[in-house]
């Protein structure tokens, strides 16, 4: 496992930046996840209160083949969320873009290289999956469950108050619902640039209150955070806020320079829908 780093002030994220013209894997550039966990109230010798992977689709990935000539695929990239080390996006593009002029004998030699240096990077098993740009597997879907923008409500905080996330008192009924919201945005912690996402929660136990899950998502319109940690937070927000016996959070941010991430975490048993891409992605 590559050394990882706590900081980012070596990282390529908001500087000028040469693109390689042939491979190099130590493009990769790993940052420490249990920083960001120590906000959420979780130390780093404390076993994680989820299950979960972050998601990443490539679409700016070719190489030539034996011969010379190009060949282009989409990656599909899974990073299990207990991993020591997340991958800083721009990095991981630049990475990505350094196969462009590099020979490969084969696609399984390429997917084998991309889960070597992942796996190295992360310090967990990364799965890989290169998707000709025609699959099927990513037309676009819609989001399961019920989404909650249209209700009607005045929203004055755009901070993510976990005040707003309570079950609804008057009602003690356990319900199983699937709810989701195309309203989630944030910002990169250090270029400022917008991210913007939907968000799915599936959830077992006293009936949420809407209109307050809503105030709280939107309250991420100005947080800084990365992907990863925006929706551990909104997943430990909601376990400490109401207590759900089951409980699923996934994001599916919209792509930036040729990569979209989509993080979900969950209470261990729970899986998410098969593997989906949004049209705003």
């Amino acid at each position: 496992m590559e050394e990882s780093h706590t900081g980012l002030e070596h990282s390529p994220l908001g500087r000028v930046a040469t693109y390689p013209e042939h491979y190099d894997a130590t493009l990769l550039f790993p940052l420490l996840r249990a920083e960001n966990r120590v906000e959420l109230g979780l130390e780093a010798d404390d076993a994680l209160p989820f299950v979960g992977e972050d998601e990443w689709h490539g679409f700016e990935l070719s190489w030539l083949n034996a011969r010379g000539k190009p060949v282009v695929a989409v990656g599909r990239f899974r990073l299990p969320a207990d991993a020591p080390n997340l991958i800083e996006s721009k990095s991981f593009k630049l990475y990505l873009n350094s196969f462009n002029q590099s020979r490969f004998a084969s696609a399984d030699d390429v997917a084998a290289t991309l889960e070597r240096d992942l796996t190295q990077t992360t310090g967990g098993r990364v799965g890989v999956d290169l998707l000709d740009v025609d699959d099927p597997a990513l037309t676009p879907r819609t989001l399961p469950g019920e989404c909650i923008d249209a209700l009607d409500i005045d929203v004055n905080d755009y901070s993510p108050s976990a005040d707003y996330l309570r079950a609804a008192v008057e009602n003690a009924e356990i319900v199983e619902e699937t709810l989701h919201s195309h309203l989630l945005k944030s910002n990169c912690p250090i270029t400022g640039q917008p991210d913007w996402g939907s968000v799915m929660v599936r959830y077992k136990g006293p009936r949420l209150d809407r209109e307050g899950l809503l105030r709280y998502l939107i309250g991420f319109r100005l947080q800084q955070g990365f992907h990863e940690h925006c929706v551990e937070q909104i997943f430990t927000d909601l376990m400490r806020q109401t207590a759900p016996s089951e409980l699923l959070v996934l994001a599916r941010y919209v792509r930036r320079g040729g990569l979209d991430i989509s993080p979900w975490r969950a209470t261990p048993g729970l899986l998410p829908p098969s593997p989906l891409r949004l049209a705003r992605q």
